[in-house]
């Protein structure tokens, strides 16, 4: 029983180091994931969005001035 007591605490430790090891190899594997993804510099990224936001402009309706007569977001106004 005392031989027992004493080998627990090894037991443990190779636990945590099987532990460790598994969280090790599962980091490993989404760095390897991210790592395979192709990416967009954000210079190129910046610039696309700046040509779609100028593309789409025309037709945005909070930046096109809307006649008052045909504001689809003109709320009635009800005297009482």
């Amino acid at each position: 029983m005392l031989m027992a007591l004493l080998t627990f605490p090894q037991m443990s430790s190779k636990v945590a180091i099987a532990s460790d090891i598994g969280q090790a190899c599962r980091a490993l594997e989404q760095l390897q994931m991210e790592a395979g993804i192709n990416r967009v510099k954000v210079s190129k990224a910046a610039t696309d969005l700046l040509q779609f936001c100028t593309e789409q402009a025309k037709s945005d309706p909070f930046l096109v001035v809307i006649p008052a007569a045909t504001n689809p977001f003109k709320k009635p106004c009800a005297i009482v």
